[in-house]
């Protein structure tokens, strides 16, 4: 009987530690990234979640240990933070231990306890590294081969040394101004592509690091291979990126530091010892294409046994810019390898290839040929009448100065040595179709090509599906021009501009935020914004730049980045930090639109881009971007304790307000200016409209899209506003009619014309503005969220601490799902016509709760699970905790 007695007792004892266990925090994360192995901050954030096992589960407290020893932490010793216990059901937590060194690795973990008041084991051991924590401890100096910006080879360089013992451990750390590929002994370092990211380069330059402990042996050779970027541009185009003010050779830093098995240590960094040459890389265009000599190959150049006598001794430069930072977001990477579907041979000198789907990224080609043949590689989105790529569509900004560098046009010289391979390293484009083709025979077959999809490597934190495949369509076109178009910033397009616009970043970046985990991505190009911005408060229209964008293209419809997007991150990740760092400049914006234009109204900015006919007036469209920035900046400025702040600005958005309505809103009619989409959509969308007079703004909306055939009529800043004012004010029928169309316009008539993208106008056959890879009517992307799923964050609980759900069951279609990874879990709201009724189900993660806004008859909770739910005005609001919920809706 004690026998039994005991091994009971044990199994109790080992049931509750698999409890413990399972409930032990997950996914944790450092400044928003896995085990980071460089970051700038001293004081870093940290985050975690519950496992969803159950419901109404939540956190009651938590424990967080930092230390420099990894078993101790794993035992909840740690020498540099201990927060001990604390009562919160907070996940997300600043650092606030010992000063952090630089160039440390650090080691973390959080155990917490939940509602039951039942103690989780601590997480799993996660660690983050220290960077260099400012320039100072940077050791060496940047080095060049020269000083002629327009040399048009790349340079390489390398380095021989001898580690003197027995490596522990090895950490490079490489900066650039323009672009690098680091190889060691032969072999590139790491999976990133077209490192470091653009910066305003004369403010701030990005260094990436790289763990490399296991590829130093006996004798190792580092190897850079430098690429001009955004930096040294040598194409020519509208926006005389030729001309920056910065540009020079393309230049970088390397320190790799080596911490051998007796402690000991050895800093190996760039000099003027390091030997340089040119290559095979002949020319290099981010914004064109590649051109390679494979006849100029040096073989092994990057291995310790090269002989480099022929190479000469680099050149020690200056250092091109104010900060050297630390590049803490996801990289560039190569995601996906696209097979030709279509494979058309006009001659052995004639080929063209069909990828099926119109991506950002790089080709890569197999050929053999005789040695000497020059292959030229042309990327486009169309093809003409007799099958042959045509690039008119996007070459309309190009300048060329000769016809050596054609656009979008890689160019390789065989060595004529049996199969060749070459993809380039310091370009992208935007393509769909590849023409190859060469001045000699070569061997070619459809499987001899590639397309190497090519953005940053951003999380999926979102997913829709439904029983309409145009709607499907529709959300995986506009995913895909939002992947296309992000490269360390949002961009417009990737091939004719690769221009980090500001008025389609914003419009476009709640559907980013459902669909991918962006925020570092948006810190680093919020930080750009205050790199660029002016004394005087002023941001260009494109973002980075080197000076194009401050007299064209801006103004507050186009530049409320700065006050979107921190706001957007709010709502989001519930983190203040990137508001907070935005503060000051948004201020200085805002005040700078007040102190010229202080009647409250402002014609500053480029208004309702490409409209489909009807054009709202500039003042109107600009004034309302007005009010949202003054609105965000009182919001903020209450969110901080700003009080002072907070009146001003919340006065003058009032005032703004005031101003908007006494000149535009006929209060007898209901009718903002003409009546237009765009103008009765905004002002319902952005909070213009007096509460008393909302139905009957809605209502002439309503009257306008059916006399517009319940057809988009609508520019940039209207795509983002139709669909919501719609759904938002008792229209959701109408706007998923007005978004499943697939005659002209709508987003539809691109997928039924073979889209796989969102296209730059609505005219699928316009004479300008056609690029067929654009994000900024994206908008639609977040809709399928917002109101088809009704999956909102709420502004009183930031980060999806609360889910407002308020799903619409439209007309015409009978499933929809959307699910959405938020910072506490996986959110999922689901739903399916069966009959006269509709089975809805949703999913809280744990620590989360939801309210459920509903329109309804009559309404069932399926589950036993605890909800409150009341009926006001004949909607159910249902107030739910985590876990699954299901209901039986009368429609």
């Amino acid at each position: 009987m004690k026998s039994f007695y005991i091994l009971f007792s044990l199994f109790v004892f080992c049931v509750s530690c698999d409890d413990k266990q399972q409930q032990a925090p997950i996914d944790l994360l450092c400044e928003y990234l896995v085990n980071p192995i460089s970051i700038d901050n001293t004081t870093p954030r940290f985050r975690w979640k519950m496992p969803n096992k159950g419901n109404d589960i939540s956190q009651e407290s938590y424990r967080v240990i930092v230390g420099t020893d990894s078993a101790a932490v794993a035992k909840g010793e740690g020498d540099m933070w201990d927060t001990n216990k604390v009562m919160s059901d907070a996940m997300l937590v600043t650092y606030q231990g010992k000063t952090l060194q630089p160039l440390s690795k650090y080691y973390w973990t959080v155990k917490l306890s939940n509602n039951d008041f039942v103690e989780s084991n601590y997480a799993k051991v996660n660690s983050f590294q220290t960077g260099f924590l400012g320039n100072s401890n940077w050791q060496g100096s940047f080095i060049s081969d020269t000083d002629d910006v327009d040399l048009k080879p790349a340079p390489y360089f390398r380095k021989v040394f001898k580690p003197k013992g027995k490596v522990k451990k090895a950490m490079a750390y490489v900066t650039a101004a323009g672009l690098f590929e680091f190889s060691i002994n032969g072999k590139k370092v790491g999976d990133h592509v077209l490192d470091p990211m653009y910066t305003r380069f004369d403010k701030r330059v990005l260094y990436v690091a790289h763990d490399v402990t296991a590829q130093l042996q006996e004798e190792v050779a580092l190897g850079i291979l430098l690429g001009n970027g955004w930096y040294n541009h040598q194409s020519t185009a509208v926006w005389d990126f030729h001309k920056a003010h910065w540009r020079a050779r393309p230049k970088f830093c390397l320190n790799l530091f080596v911490t051998y098995e007796d402690g000991s240590q050895e800093v190996i960094s760039t000099d003027k010892s390091w030997k340089t040459s040119l290559g095979p890389i002949i020319f290099n265009s981010i914004y064109t294409a590649e051109h390679y000599d494979a006849r100029l190959e040096q073989k092994g150049w990057d291995t310790p046994k090269f002989n480099d006598q022929s190479w000469k001794s680099a050149i020690e430069v200056e250092n091109p810019a104010e900060k050297l930072v630390a590049q803490a977001l996801q990289p560039i990477r190569i995601t996906d390898q696209i097979k030709p579907v279509e494979f058309n041979q006009f001659s052995n000198q004639n080929y063209v290839y069909d990828l099926g789907m119109n991506i950002s990224g790089v080709s890569q080609i197999k050929v053999e040929g005789a040695k000497g043949t020059v292959v030229r590689v042309t990327h486009a989105e169309l093809l003409g009448d007799e099958g042959h790529v045509d690039q008119s569509n996007i070459d309309v900004h190009y300048r060329p100065t000769d016809d050596s560098d054609p656009f979008q046009t890689d160019i390789y010289i065989l060595k004529g040595a049996g199969v060749e391979t070459f993809m380039p390293k310091f370009n992208y484009k935007g393509f769909q179709y590849v023409e190859v083709n060469s001045d000699k025979p070569i061997t070619l077959s459809k499987e001899s090509l590639i397309g190497m999809r090519m953005h940053s490597d951003v999380p999926v934190v979102g997913n829709v599906h439904s029983s309409d495949s145009l709607l499907n369509k529709m959300w995986a076109a506009t995913n895909n021009s939002y992947l296309s178009n992000l490269f360390g910033y949002p961009t417009d397009c990737p091939q004719r501009e690769k221009n980090g616009w500001t008025g389609d970043a914003h419009i476009a970046s709640e559907t980013g935020l459902f669909n991918f985990d962006g925020i570092t991505i948006y810190e680093k190009w919020l930080a750009d914004h205050r790199d660029e911005q002016q004394p005087n408060g002023v941001l260009p229209s494109i973002i980075p730049t080197h000076a194009w964008g401050y007299d064209w293209g801006n103004g507050p419809d186009w530049t409320s980045t700065i006050a979107i997007i921190p706001w957007n991150i709010y709502l989001f990740y519930g983190d203040t930090t990137l508001l907070s760092d935005s503060y000051a400049s948004l201020k200085l914006y805002v005040d700078h639109i007040a102190e010229i234009d202080s009647a409250g109204l402002t014609d500053w900015g480029l208004g309702d881009w490409i409209p489909v006919a009807d054009k709202t007036p500039k003042e109107f469209t600009s004034s309302i971007y007005y009010y949202v920035d003054a609105s965000i900046l009182a919001k903020s400025a209450k969110l901080f304790g700003k009080t002072a702040d907070n009146q001003k600005y919340a006065n003058l958005a009032d005032s703004i307000k005031n101003a908007i309505n006494n000149k535009y809103l006929d209060k007898e009619t209901g009718i903002y200016g003409s009546g237009f989409q765009t103008e009765q959509s905004t002002a319902l969308f952005w909070g213009i409209v007096p509460d008393d007079m909302k139905a009957k703004v809605a209502a002439n909306l309503e009257k306008k899209v059916r006399a517009d055939n319940s057809h988009l009529n609508v520019g940039l800043l209207g795509t983002k506003a139709i669909l919501n004012a719609l759904s938002e004010n008792g229209y959701s029928d109408l706007a998923y009619e007005v978004a499943l169309q697939d005659s002209y316009p709508s987003w539809g008539w691109w997928i039924k014309n073979g889209a796989t993208s969102l296209f730059e106008n609505w005219p699928i056959d316009a004479k300008s503005d056609i690029s067929r890879n654009h994000i900024m009517f994206g908008e639609i992307g977040a809709w399928f969220y917002k109101a088809l799923g009704g999956i909102n964050p709420d502004p009183e609980k930031p980060g999806f601490k609360n889910v407002i759900l308020n799903p619409h069951f439209v007309e015409g279609l009978d499933q929809f799902e959307a699910k959405h990874q938020g910072p506490y879990g996986e959110i999922v709201s689901s739903w399916k016509k069966e009959g006269e009724v509709v089975k809805y189900s949703v999913v809280i993660p744990a620590n989360s709760t939801a309210t459920i806004n509903i329109k309804s008859d009559h309404i069932t909770k399926d589950d036993k699970h605890m909800a409150s739910i009341s009926k006001i005005n004949g909607d159910y609001i249902i107030n739910v905790k985590s876990g699954t919920h299901s209901f039986t809706v009368q429609i």
